[in-house]
């Protein structure tokens, strides 16, 4: 599958020989360089669970890694976290500098609404796209990162940690779960169990990262190791230790696999990609 999702990024994004030539190397080097393709991974397993495997599927998985690439290139910027080093790379800004980096996660954003409106038509378009744009705006990722900005130097509460998370990063994960669903015409039932399950593994991904960057080294993580703690930021270990943020991780694991209980073996990648989010080693 992620074979599958690297051909559909790769036909998507426009070739590098249509002008701006630079915009276009700007943005296939954002989004082809390597990356665990999670989300789209969610859509696909989430949309399998619920028997649908066809190109339907492509057009949202292709969207939420869109938005996911353009949300790296704008964080790694000197305006915001500030980092040289991306999937084992040079950061896009490095590359192309900033005004290019700026401009390919712009296009990148507006790429990932035109493919699901070209998306073959069915019942749920209206809400894909819906969907989409509450996880990458004000009430989501954006939200989540001015969040972020925010809580530089200080000493955040547990609660408001996850929720700020659950925007920043938690978001996208919980998207990429639901438009898949939709894509293959979940009912209400079935969706209010994936958002449980996404939901967790939203705040998992986060946990496992923050104590990826006190354990991890740079060569493996691809981005720079410790750098959250240099910059003053709340993570999970420094609110509440390694050995809770472990307990936490194992917790949220549970009450993902718990939620997909219902769709049985169906489900069967859903719990592999919840299980992965927490032993990733990158």
């Amino acid at each position: 599958m992620i074979r599958r999702a690297d051909q559909a990024l790769a036909q998507a994004l426009p070739s590098e020989q249509l002008p701006p030539e630079p915009l276009h190397r700007a943005m296939r080097y954002a989004v082809l360089g390597g990356g665990k393709r999670l989300r789209p991974l969610l859509v696909y397993a989430a949309g399998a669970a619920l028997g649908e495997h066809g190109p339907a599927l492509d057009p949202p998985a292709c969207a939420v890694e869109l938005i996911h690439a353009y949300s790296l290139v704008h964080d790694d910027l000197p305006a915001m976290d500030d980092d040289a080093l991306r999937r084992g790379r040079p950061t896009c800004h490095i590359v192309f500098g900033e005004a290019m980096a700026i401009l390919a996660g712009d296009a990148l954003q507006a790429l990932a609404f035109e493919l699901l409106a070209n998306a073959p038509i069915h019942t749920n378009s209206l809400d894909m796209l819906r969907v989409l744009g509450r996880a990458c705006g004000a009430e989501g990722m954006a939200g989540g990162q001015a969040l972020d900005l925010a809580a530089v130097g200080r000493k955040l509460e547990l609660h408001e940690l996850e929720h700020m998370h659950a925007c920043k990063t938690g978001a996208l994960i919980r998207a990429s779960v639901r438009l898949g669903a939709l894509a293959a015409g979940a009912d209400a039932t079935t969706l209010d169990a994936l958002e449980r399950y996404a939901h967790a593994v939203g705040l998992a991904f986060q946990v496992r990262d923050d104590i990826l960057d006190v354990e991890g080294e740079s060569a493996v993580i691809g981005k720079t190791a410790g750098k959250d703690a240099a910059a003053d930021k709340p993570t999970f270990p420094s609110i509440i230790g390694l050995g809770a943020s472990r307990a936490r991780l194992d917790e949220l694991i549970c009450d993902a696999l718990v939620a997909i209980e219902p769709l049985g073996d169906r489900a069967a990648l859903l719990a592999e990609l919840a299980r992965y989010a927490a032993a990733r080693h990158h």
